[in-house]
C-alpha cells in the first residue's frame, strides 16, 4: 500500500503526466506534489482544484444514492467520498480529480494534470482509481 510520495511517483509514470498532487479539498492544502503545476505554484493549484472538488462534492445533484452496502455501515463510520472523480478538459490538457475514500472523512483527492496530446484519459482514470483505493494516508 503506497503512501503519498510513492503514489505520486506512480502517477507520474502515466503517459503524458505533467504534474500531480494529493489535496485536502476542505482546506485546499496540498499534502504532496510532484512534477509541474499548471500555473507554476503547487499551493495555488491545490487551492484552486479544491474549489472545483468542493463544488462538485457539495452539490445535491451529484450526491450518490445509498447502496445496500452503505446502509450496513457501522454507526458513526464516515461515508465514502460523495463523487468518484471530476475531469476538466482544456485545449492542451486534462485535469483529473479522483476522490480518495479514507477511514476518517474522505476529504482528500488526487489531482493529475495530463498533456492532452500524449496522455491517455481512460488509462489515467483506471490507474488513479487503483491508486486511490490503495493510498495510505498517515
Amino acid at each position: 500500500m503506497p503512501g503519498i510520495d510513492e503514489c505520486l511517483l506512480e502517477v507520474m509514470r502515466l503517459p503524458g503526466a505533467r504534474g500531480a498532487a494529493v489535496v485536502d479539498w476542505t482546506s485546499g492544502l496540498a499534502l504532496g506534489t510532484i512534477g509541474d503545476s499548471p500555473n507554476g505554484d503547487h499551493e495555488a493549484t491545490a487551492a484552486e482544484t479544491a474549489e472545483v472538488a468542493r463544488m462538485a462534492a457539495e452539490q445535491p445533484v451529484f450526491a450518490r444514492l445509498s447502496s445496500p452496502a452503505e446502509s450496513d455501515r457501522p454507526p458513526g463510520e464516515a461515508p465514502g467520498p460523495p463523487v468518484e472523480d471530476v475531469i476538466v478538459t482544456t485545449h492542451d490538457g486534462y485535469h483529473m480529480l479522483r476522490f480518495v475514500e479514507t477511514a476518517f472523512d474522505s476529504s482528500v483527492f488526487l489531482h493529475l494534470w495530463l498533456n492532452r496530446s500524449e496522455g491517455n484519459l481512460a488509462l489515467a482514470r483506471m490507474r488513479l482509481g487503483e491508486l486511490a483505493e490503495r493510498l495510505v494516508l498517515a
